[in-house]
């Protein structure tokens, strides 16, 4: 490693670590492009999903997740990034270029990067233990600090219009053939799959959790503990939401995410995030009106809560190899060890 810019071994790490973002249907549609002194991410749209993100908002923000993965695991590894997002409008798909610089972790830094591996996207119910005000502060905090809104949206009317437009949603997509086909094919997947959902982290049957719908992932073969009750369940709802509404939101909406989930992880939180509503454009413009009052754009619904104790660890979900996701840029030495 020099002294000025990180070698290829530890940036192929941290791209591992980027590798471990949440991604709508874990299809992770993002490539990296390293070069001499910066690093690229770029949106891979042969891994889009038209039925279900016809206008490329969940890939975008699957992609912002994967930039704040990256920063979070360089910044750990004594790297901060300088970042410059969509730096040439005429190639929507260079969506960041990073430029590392020598820093001092924090104890921040490294508790976030060490919660990338044991963040999960849970879709089993939560107990009926309320999350601390504290908790919740915390994550809306870290969003802030990257441009986006969370906003709880606990109790009352509010939760009623939210919960009823996550349904609505879920009843809309599956009366839709192209929708349920494409779903099919991204879920159900078995054990040497390197993307998709795992058979063994979907739900084995429809769940509504409290007055949460779950989506129906196909082919799920997760099983709730005897002791899991859906009415009980606490878990909370957070709408996170920009004021605009272009490529350069959706991609801070993914990074905020990332920072929301990292934090809920490190605090042992369980965590899913829902995107089910905001798929479709007549529900997601209700959910701006009657939630958000027109004053943001939302963009992706998270759920935390505690896990039950008797809930079992869930499974990694699986990750294609990071020799599939880099490339280097024209006259880029690929030296694995630089002095």
């Amino acid at each position: 490693m020099t002294t000025t810019r990180p070698d290829h071994e530890t940036l192929r790490g941290a791209i591992a670590l980027a590798g471990r973002a949440p991604s709508v249907h874990n299809t992770q549609p993002w490539r990296f492009l390293i070069g001499e002194h910066s690093v690229h991410l770029m949106a891979d749209r042969t891994r889009a999903l038209p039925a279900t993100d016809p206008d490329g908002r969940d890939l975008l923000i699957s992609c912002g997740a994967a930039l704040h993965h990256l920063r979070t695991a360089l910044a750990a590894l004594g790297w901060s990034s300088e970042v410059h997002r969509i730096p040439n409008p005429a190639d929507p798909d260079h969506l960041a270029a990073l430029e590392p610089h020598r820093h001092t972790p924090s104890d921040e830094d490294i508790a976030l990067a060490a919660a990338i591996a044991h963040r999960r996207t849970d879709r089993r119910s939560f107990s009926s233990w309320p999350v601390p005000p504290g908790h919740l502060d915390l994550m809306i905090r870290r969003a802030a600090e990257l441009g986006a809104l969370l906003i709880p949206v606990t109790t009352g009317r509010l939760r009623t219009h939210l919960a009823d437009a996550i349904s609505q949603a879920a009843s809309t997509q599956q009366a839709d053939p192209a929708y349920t086909a494409e779903l099919a094919a991204w879920t159900g997947r078995g054990r040497l799959a390197d993307d998709g959902v795992p058979a063994t982290s979907a739900l084995a049957r429809p769940a509504f959790h409290g007055d949460t719908r779950m989506r129906d992932f196909p082919n799920g073969t997760l099983i709730e503990s005897a002791e899991d009750t859906a009415e009980s369940d606490a878990g909370e709802l957070l709408v996170l939401a920009t004021p605009d509404d272009d490529p350069m939101s959706w991609l801070r909406a993914g990074e905020a995410a990332s920072a929301a989930l990292l934090t809920a992880a490190d605090l042992d939180l369980a965590s899913c995030p829902l995107s089910q509503a905001l798929e479709v454009a007549d529900i997601r413009a209700l959910v701006e009106e009657l939630v958000l009052d027109n004053d943001a754009v939302p963009h992706l619904i998270l759920r935390v809560g505690w896990a039950h104790p008797a809930a079992g660890p869930l499974p990694q979900s699986p990750r294609r190899p990071v020799n599939e996701v880099i490339d280097f840029l024209p006259g880029t030495a690929h030296r694995s060890n630089d002095r």
